[in-house]
Formats: structure tokens, sequence, C-alpha cells
């Protein structure tokens, strides 16, 4: 009798044993089931960082272009009349120089005017 006693006694155990690797069989599945819950939240939460990260790139992108034509054109419109200015200035030079040079050469064919009314009465006239 003891052998069946014991026998039942350790089915017993044996069947306890069982519930019990079901039991912890089924807590670990649902552990595993609640970590691949969690890491899927976390894969949506990082999904959604990116997005947030890359539309802030996107915009920041935006914005420096925006300010890079802008500064652009401001350097460009600073040069052209910084030109403007230096050939305003180089007209002004040349129709100073050129004033000079026809003040110049008025006096000297002022200067010049009764020599040269002499000689063309002398050849007029065959002396």
């Amino acid at each position: 009798m003891r052998s069946i006693v014991s026998h039942q006694k350790n089915c017993g155990e044996d069947y306890r044993r069982g519930v019990l690797l079901v039991a912890d069989e089924k807590s670990l599945l649902q552990q595993i089931r609640e970590k691949e819950l969690l890491l899927s939240i976390k894969i949506d939460e990082t999904r959604g960082e990116a997005e947030e990260i890359t539309l802030t790139a996107r915009k920041e992108a935006l914005e420096m272009i925006e300010n890079s034509e802008r500064e652009g054109k401001k350097v460009a419109q600073e040069y052209y009349e910084k030109e403007i200015e230096n050939v305003k200035k180089e007209i002004e030079r040349l129709k100073s120089q050129t004033n000079q040079q026809v003040m110049s050469v008025q006096m000297d064919g002022e200067r010049n005017l009764p020599s040269a009314i002499d000689k063309m009465v002398k050849v007029v006239s065959g002396e």
C-alpha cells in the first residue's frame, strides 16, 4: 500500500507541478506578450519622434534656405548699388577729364588762332 500511496502522492505532486508549469508558462507567455506590446508601443513612439524630428529638420532647412536667399538678395543689392555708385563716380571723373581736355584744346585753339589766321591770309593772298 505504501507504494500505491506514495505513487499517488508522487503523481499528485507531478500533477501539481504540471499545473504550476502550465501556470508558469501562461505567466511567461503573458510576460512575452506584455513585452511585445511594450516594444510595439516604444516602436510607435520612436516612429512618432522620428517623424517629428524629420518635420522639424525640414522646417529648419526651409528657413535656412529662405534666410540664405534673403541674405543673398540683400548682399547682391548692396553690391549692385556700390558698383552703380562706382560707375557714376567714374562717369563724373571722365566728364571732368573730358571737360578739362576740351578747355585745353579750346585754349590752344584760341592761342593759335591769330597765327593760324596769319597763315591763311598769307596762303590766300599768295605771300
